[in-house]
Order: structure tokens, then sequence, then C-alpha cells
């Protein structure tokens, strides 16, 4: 146990026969419980984790390809019907650094989040040995991820390092959440609907010799996808079906004045290439639109940013001590 608390690790795993046993080996005696799903590898993944002398091991092997988040939501509904309290998340090809997991714990068992995740953009050499395109993919993703799930204090939403209290897990409907690489983000969406406070770590990430299996161009489709629908999903529960907030209000009616302004403008803008010359009074027609449309926006995304989760309520496992 950690302070009090029954921590479970959640591993995926996907042709990592390599690097699977090392994830077992030098993962902390307070982990009670190491529950690793094979997402249908073809290699000797699941070979390699039975003959791991390691009683905390439960391996669960997909007879189906799932993706990432398939096999993390397998992990993480056995890793409760084991009794666990707390929940986290190490990757089977060990880039995940086990000397950090109780700072990562520390924010859950008795910091009063509900979620934390581990952040590798905490300081200007934390990009040092991390590929180019993965900085930039992830900054641009990271403004993406903010905007639809809400969460305006999170960076990094791509890293798979996180703990997360069970308690919270019960509440969100897993099977609805994405089961491909979109997982982390769709995830955030769901808590951010639930309002469960999280927070981020700074956490260095390990860099070795895997080759990813990303194919970006099916990815990237995928997480706009996802981050569209889950955005609007978002607004409808927390802003419009549980209390008509005034962020809806101004989302909606800034919206709605900003696309008028877009058709007025096209007009004009015909109006004038077919030699009519546009009055003042034709110009503030598409422009005043625009403005107090744009205006709304702002002044939603100031309040959605606002009503960010990130004021700890939840107590300290620690406190029932003796």
């Amino acid at each position: 146990m950690y302070k009090n608390a029954v921590i479970a690790a959640v591993v995926p795993a996907y042709k990592e026969e390599k690097m699977i046993a090392r994830v077992i080996e030098t993962m902390p005696d307070f982990v009670d419980h190491i529950v690793i799903v094979d997402d249908c590898s073809p290699d000797a993944t699941s070979e390699v984790v039975r003959s791991a002398d390691d009683p905390r091991v439960t391996l669960i092997r997909h007879e189906i390809n799932q993706g990432v988040g398939g096999a993390i939501i397998t992990a993480h509904k056995a890793a409760m019907e084991l009794g666990s309290d707390v929940n986290v998340v190490m990757a089977g090809d060990a880039q995940m650094d086990p000397a950090y997991l109780p700072a990562l714990l520390d924010k859950v068992t008795d910091g009063g989040y509900g979620f934390a995740k581990a952040n590798r953009f905490y300081s200007p050499e934390s990009f040092h040995g991390m590929p180019g395109y993965r900085v930039f993919g992830n900054i641009v993703l990271s403004f993406f991820t903010k905007l639809a799930s809400g969460y305006w204090n999170l960076f990094d939403p791509q890293n798979g390092y996180t703990a997360v209290r069970t308690e919270v897990l019960s509440r969100i409907p897993l099977d609805r959440v994405a089961k491909r690489y979109s997982f982390e983000n769709d995830l955030l969406i769901h808590l951010n609907i639930l309002q469960i406070p999280a927070t981020d770590v700074p956490i260095p990430a390990v860099y070795g010799d895997e080759v990813s299996s990303i194919r970006l161009g099916k990815v990237i489709p995928e997480l706009l996808n996802r981050l569209t629908v889950g955005y609007w999903t978002r607004i409808w529960y927390r802003y419009v079906l549980w209390s008509f907030s005034p962020i809806a209000l101004l989302l909606f009616a800034g919206l709605t004045l900003f696309v008028i302004g877009i058709g007025i403008s096209v007009w004009v803008m015909f109006q004038i290439a077919g030699s009519v010359v546009a009055t003042a009074a034709t110009v503030m027609l598409a422009a005043l639109p625009l403005m107090i449309g744009t205006q709304m926006l702002i002044s939603a995304l100031q309040l959605d940013i606002q009503a960010t989760p990130s004021t700890p309520t939840f107590p300290a496992y620690s406190r029932s001590e003796d």
C-alpha cells in the first residue's frame, strides 16, 4: 500500500516482449497489483509476462486488438475488481520511470486531486532528447485538448503516465471512452464533465530504442474528430443540460452573430465585385455582428477558463491511518 491506499499499476502492452520484463522488475514494492493487458500481440509478450516471478502480476490477453485505450480500460476494470483505490498507468515499453511514481501518487492519495498526470514540458531542459516533431505536435495538440477538455491548467495531454482514484473511474462510462490513441484526450473530457480536480506533475520522459507504431495519417483525423465531438458534449452537459450557464448563452449567441457577420461580409464582397459601391451602413452591418460575436466568444472562453476544475476536494487516504 501507499499512504493507506491500495495501488494498482495498469500496463497496456503491444509487441513488448523485449521491455515488459523490465517493467515488472522495476515496479516499486508499494504497488499492490500489476495488471498487464496484452493487446493481441503477435510476439511473445504474454509468454514473457507468464514467466515473471511476481505474485502481483495479473495477465489479460485480448484476442482482438482494441488499441492502447482499450487495453487501459480493460486493465482499469480488472484493477478495480481486485480492490484498488488508485490506478496508475505504466507503459509496457518502460518509458515511464517508476522513481517518479510517488510524486504522481502524492497528488491523488493525499493531495486532494482525483486525477494527476505527468508533464514533460516543465522546463527548457525537458525538451532535450525529445524528437522535434513530438515537441511541435504536443504543443499544438495541448492547446486543442485544453479547449476541448476544459482543463486549461494541464499540458502534454498525450502523456499517459497518470494516476486516478478508482472512485472517480467508477463514475465514468469507460465503455464510451475512446479506445485508441485519443484515449487520454477523451478521458480528460469525461473527467471535466464530472468536474474532477486534476493536476500536472513535472516528470521527464525516457526515450529508448522503441519504434512508434503510430500512423499519423490515421491518428490525426481521429483526434480532431474526438476533440470536436468531445467539446460539444462537454458544453452540453456542463453548461446547458445541468445548468444553463452564461457561458452557454455567450457561446451560442456569439457563434450566431459571428456566422451572420461572415455571411453579410461575403454578400458585401460580392456586391463590391459587381461594381456596387458599399455604403458605410452596409459595412457596419457586416462588421458589427462580427465584432460583437467575437467579444462574446472571448468572454465565453474566459469564463470557461475560470471554471477549470483545479481546486483539490478529495480527502486524503492517509487520514484514516491509526
